[in-house]
């Protein structure tokens, strides 16, 4: 088990126990039949089979193996495309709104799948609408949000603002476990003010990283607690790139779906807990 996921494997644990609770308690009867209609609509109009697992198969692979991530995106979107063409035909020709197999008719469903708005015709209304995709078109408008918060951000950690509203959190870093919650807290506030989760990571890095090795901890706590606290909030506030980007693809407000974000809300607090009892707290070597 790797240093970063000591506090996440608990939040984890924690997070399936709660779905796993709701889900008993809840009454399942409608829930049943909407999936039903939907695995019936899905077996009529698609060809499932094991072998479709090997696209994503390989893409996790080549992430395991920290290959960059031009390759891998570009990559899983070939062979997501081919293995379209060589499963799902009849889906092809429904998108490229044609009734004959030709190259042109698999090059044109490819690209358009890719960058513009498809749809599907199941016969039911919400497989229809979660089978329902803009491409490339739809993100544009979380493109704009994200060049905004970068250039937002960028702003304010030329001008200082950043710096000054860092030292003032810093001063309550005094033990480990008050650092963990000063770190988390500025993660939080730079998620909230900066809109962009690599800036919460990087402004929070750079202002910690001194009082860490003060106190005599290693590096990897402060990488570990910005892990806990920057990367998981940030899909959890509507105007951060990561909310608006999530919110876009989900097709859910961003306010709808945080109640049920548990290991995202829990991960912090374990981050927290972990830093007031000293477990698994690494030291720098002597």
């Amino acid at each position: 088990i790797s240093y970063a996921m000591i506090t996440a494997i608990p939040s984890l644990i924690l997070a399936l126990v709660i779905f796993g609770v709701m889900g008993l308690t809840k009454n399942p009867t409608a829930l049943v039949n909407d999936t039903t209609c939907i695995l019936q609509a899905i077996e009529k109009e698609f060809y499932i089979s094991f072998w479709l697992f090997i696209v994503p198969l390989i893409v996790v692979v080549m992430i395991i193996k920290k290959i960059p991530a031009f390759p891998v995106l570009l990559t899983g979107a070939l062979l997501g495309g081919i293995f379209a063409v060589l499963f799902q035909s009849q889906m092809i020709l429904q998108v490229a709104d044609s009734s004959v197999m030709t190259f042109r008719t698999l090059y044109t469903a490819i690209l358009k799948a890719m960058y513009t708005t498809i749809g599907t015709a199941t016969g039911n209304t919400l497989l229809d609408t979660l089978l329902s995709s803009q491409g490339m078109r739809g993100m544009l408008p979380t493109i704009w949000l994200i060049l905004a918060a970068m250039m937002f951000g960028g702003v304010m950690e030329v001008t200082g603002m950043l710096t000054v509203l860092t030292e003032k959190l810093t001063r309550f870093g005094h033990s480990t476990g008050a650092l963990a919650v000063s770190t988390t807290g500025a993660c939080v506030f730079f998620n909230l003010t900066t809109s962009d989760q690599y800036l919460s990571i990087l402004v929070p890095g750079k202002m910690y990283a001194p009082l860490y090795k003060k106190q005599g901890l290693a590096p990897e706590n402060l990488s570990r607690t910005l892990g806990d606290a920057a990367t998981v909030t940030s899909p959890l506030i509507p105007w951060n790139s990561c909310g608006a980007m999530q919110s876009t693809i989900l097709g859910v407000a961003t306010l709808t779906y945080l109640p049920y974000c548990f290991f995202n809300i829990i991960n912090p607090l374990m981050a927290i807990l972990f830093g007031y009892l000293g477990i698994s707290i690494a030291k720098i070597s002597q």
